[in-house]
């Protein structure tokens, strides 16, 4: 028998595929818009890529592309663009319109093709605001459709959802992803249990043994920066950075911090000047930061291309196409590929009835020791040192500056 075969949607440059790839499946093909994603798994893999909307490709050519019939794909894997769910959504306009932005009707699209394929297995991931208390819409969109996938073509899809936070399972990066599972034949899936743990934390009694994160010195620690990729950080703030910690962002310079007061405590967004530690994984990597937002590296310069995909575990024999600005959004908007190594893995033996794979997670970053004692932190240069001085702090949720003036607006 050959490799499982995948219909990838929404597919960006290939995060989920190499992923599964991994864990043995084959990309039969995918779909993708955006032409810098596209040529990335052009260089970078062999597998058939249609590049054009969701919207203006139907089932039949997935299908015909792949060399497939309905009901003979064995997984379907895509992640819809998550603006209208994300936390960074909330924290730039208040409350999102979710349901009522227009891009949430990808998850429709998705939907579509689940019913037009009818794959034995699909998976579908997304941020992990799509999955919050009260403002689930569009979860429930999804568990409503698969209700009528299941009435109008017989099947007995059933939904397993979770959030998983890919640090636990070896990724050198905090990133919490929503992801749905579903057997067409109505077979129960558990989520795989947790590999590593986070060493500050008290261990419950599952994890007690475990092995600790992995870290951005694992993810990185052996590469340097090539001399032709300008990674300086400029605009306003850049200059300031090298005045803070590793491990640390723009709270060290508060008054609640050890640094000078020259912000007022919990006025920025958390990515401000937020650098990378080396004992510790990244926090989650952003598809479109402006020039003061993080994760920076320790040596106090932008993370490299090859350290950002390291840091979302893609192989290192991945081409990343395009400028500066479009390979981070590429890999900002990816999912780490171990976290699809390991959901594949599960996926292969209790799904579709394949032996397990009897050799080591092929994309875990090794553990390198010894971990290097952190950078010199710099004073702040004096140009910053107007700023010194009482800061007012927060007052709390939709009680800031912007929320203030969204109102006034409003009125």
């Amino acid at each position: 028998m050959g490799k499982a075969k995948v219909i990838s949607l929404y597919t960006g440059a290939g995060g989920m595929d190499y992923g599964f790839e991994a864990a043995g499946f084959d990309t039969a093909v995918a779909l993708e818009f955006d032409h810098d994603c596209c040529e990335t798994l052009r260089k970078s893999r062999s597998w058939p890529v249609i590049e054009r909307s969701i919207y203006d490709v139907p089932a039949e050519e997935l299908l015909e592309v792949a060399r497939l019939k309905s009901g003979e794909p064995d997984l379907l894997i895509g992640g819809p663009p998550c603006q209208p769910f994300s936390k960074s959504g909330y924290w730039a306009r208040g409350d999102s319109l979710r349901l009522d932005d227009p891009r949430a009707d990808t998850l429709a699209a998705y939907m579509h093709v689940v019913q037009e394929a009818l794959p034995r297995v699909f998976l579908l991931e997304n941020v992990a605001g799509l999955a919050f208390s009260g403002k689930d819409e569009g979860l429930l969109l999804l568990l409503e459709r698969i209700k009528r996938i299941n009435r109008a073509t017989k099947s007995n899809y059933k939904p397993y959802f979770q959030v998983l936070n890919a640090a636990a399972y070896g990724v050198p990066q905090l990133r919490e992803r929503f992801v749905l599972v579903a057997s067409r034949d109505g077979q129960p899936f558990s989520f795989p249990a947790p590999t590593h743990t986070d060493p500050s934390e008290k261990p419950d009694l599952l994890d007690v043994g475990l092995p600790q994160y992995r870290t951005a010195w694992d993810a990185i620690g052996d590469l340097r920066p090539s001399s032709d990729e300008d990674l300086s950080v400029r605009g306003k703030w850049g200059a300031l950075l090298p005045s803070i910690p590793e491990g640390q962002n723009y709270l060290f310079h508060t008054e609640r911090g050890e640094g000078l007061p020259l912000f007022g405590w919990r006025r920025r967004y958390w990515t401000f000047l937020l650098k990378l530690a080396k004992n510790r994984p990244s926090w989650t990597l952003q598809a479109q930061p402006g020039p003061a937002v993080g994760p920076f590296h320790w040596e106090s310069r932008r993370l490299s291309i090859r350290e950002l995909a390291r840091l979302q575990t893609f192989p290192d024999d991945v081409l990343v196409q395009g400028g500066r600005t479009s390979a981070q959004r590429q890999l900002g908007n990816a999912v780490p590929s171990l976290l699809a190594e390991v959901l594949g893995r599960a996926i292969r033996t209790q799904l579709l009835g394949l032996k397990p794979l009897k050799v080591p997670l092929k994309l875990l970053p090794p553990a390198r020791t010894p971990v290097p004692a952190p950078e010199p932190v710099l004073p702040v240069p004096p140009v910053f040192r107007a700023l010194e001085g009482s800061h007012e702090a927060h007052p709390g949720t939709g009680k800031g500056y912007g929320a203030k003036a969204r109102l006034q607006s409003i009125a």
